[in-house]
């Protein structure tokens, strides 16, 4: 279903004016260039402080609670309308398309939204598409769930439906490791999940652009997963992939089409399986772990401009992707478990031109700080811990907060190696917490 609303345009000689809920400052670092007044909509402590350079105002609420975003926004909208109300977040994806619908406004239907949100409805809309089949089901305790893994006759996967960053995920080979994943769920507070067969094989995915509802693919972007399926390296173009260009970019456009999307940034994850592409799930919105920085630092494209943009109607969506002409890598920093007591080899990398930069002592940035400040940067590092802050056992995407290496390369090899070699000219000091050693920065 499409919203019939149409934008409140403002009077001769007033500004633009959005909201945005969630998101980072490169979600909305082009609000003044644009000529846009953007209400930001998040919650305490989980942004920058420079977003305020950005936005006119700053509100606070509950990101996955449709009628919080409601509470805040509708007086703010009657007092001055928007023309868009747009979310670059997860959580606050499905609560936005219905503000959206509630305040009158253009933009994507909360069918095609929860379409994408939850995975079982994706699974069934690939199946009206005629998209690659993968064996699922959804489940709803540890007999179902066993009873899936028994039918599959392999190795499975079970994960919630409306899952995020890699949490919750559990892959299952025995009986015992179903029930022991059924037991996690459920103490995670989770009712349902789907299980899929365990896909073999590499993770790549389209980063793709819609206006209007005709959708552009514009890359292909591969990561590498650590043993807990966490992408700690995110590579564009793709290191691998390229003969499935065609294929990978025509499934997630019939996918699009299918749940009837109309506009903004898609990242859809595919597995690269012996048959052939697989599609794993797909989202409304950018790409998570600094994908935006890798497409400009590759394509020249900057979704998160874009993001804003395009949906207004002041810049137009190309009619084809501009091809890669250099390569953008990121690597997150996975150092030992434990308080961080110093760091080796900061004055080195200075020295050979890495930018670093660093939080605050005592600040916990939230998500991927830093990629504005280090947009320009050939190689830039983004340090978000300090000493005697506690480095935490990577389970999930939100416990990759020790910081990060990116940078633009030749290509995809160069770019992966040059992170590697700051990956491992860095170094992080740690000891298990109780212990205490002398500190040094």
């Amino acid at each position: 279903m499409t919203t019939t609303g149409q934008p409140s345009r403002p009077a001769d000689g007033a500004r633009r004016r959005v909201a945005v809920v969630g998101g980072h400052s490169h979600s909305v670092m082009s609000a003044l260039d644009l000529g846009l007044d953007v209400v930001l909509v998040h919650v305490p402590g989980m942004y920058e402080e420079m977003l305020h350079d950005y936005c006119e105002k700053i509100v606070h609420a509950d990101l996955s609670d449709a009628q919080s975003l409601l509470d805040v926004l509708r007086p703010l909208h009657e007092e001055r309308p928007f023309e868009r109300v747009l979310t670059t977040s997860e959580a606050g994806a499905v609560p936005t398309a219905v503000v959206v619908e509630e305040l009158g406004l253009p933009g994507n239907s909360v069918a095609a939204v929860r379409a994408l949100y939850d995975k079982a409805l994706t699974r069934e809309a690939l199946r009206r598409a005629g998209v690659g089949p993968v064996r699922h089901r959804v489940v709803d305790g540890a007999d179902s769930l066993q009873a899936f893994r028994a039918d599959v006759g392999g190795r499975i996967v079970v994960k919630p439906v409306d899952g995020t960053a890699s949490a919750d995920v559990h892959i299952i080979d025995t009986e015992e490791q179903a029930a022991a994943a059924w037991r996690a769920l459920d103490a995670a507070g989770y009712r349902r999940a789907i299980a899929e067969e365990f896909l073999d094989g590499p993770v790549i995915s389209v980063e793709s652009f819609s206006s209007e509802g005709r959708h552009l693919p514009v890359a292909l972007m591969t990561s590498v997963l650590d043993e807990h399926l966490v992408e700690m390296e995110h590579s564009i173009p793709g290191a691998y992939g390229a003969e499935w260009r065609q294929e990978l970019h025509a499934q997630t456009v019939a996918l699009l089409d299918e749940v009837g999307l109309l506009e903004g940034p898609t990242h859809t994850e595919f597995i690269l399986t012996a048959e052939g592409p697989r599609m794993l799930e797909s989202h409304s919105r950018m790409g998570g772990g600094g994908t935006p920085s890798l497409l400009r630092r590759a394509h020249g494209m900057d979704f998160s401009r874009m993001f804003l943009s395009v949906p207004l109607g002041i810049e137009e969506l190309p009619k084809e992707a501009p091809e890669a002409t250099r390569a953008g890598h990121i690597r997150f920093f996975a150092p030992q478990p434990g308080v961080i007591t110093g760091f080796d080899g900061i004055e080195e990398l200075t020295a050979s031109g890495v930018e670093i930069r660093r939080a605050p002592v005592g600040a916990a940035l939230p998500g991927v700080p830093g990629l504005v400040e280090l947009s320009g940067a050939e190689t830039g590092v983004m340090l978000q811990m300090n000493v005697g802050d506690t480095v935490p056992a990577i389970r999930a995407g939100w416990d990759r907060a020790m910081g990060y290496v990116i940078t633009t390369g030749a290509n995809s090899a160069d770019a992966a190696r040059r992170c590697a070699d700051v990956d491992a000219a860095l170094r992080f000091r740690t000891s298990p917490q109780g212990d205490t050693p002398p500190v040094t920065a």
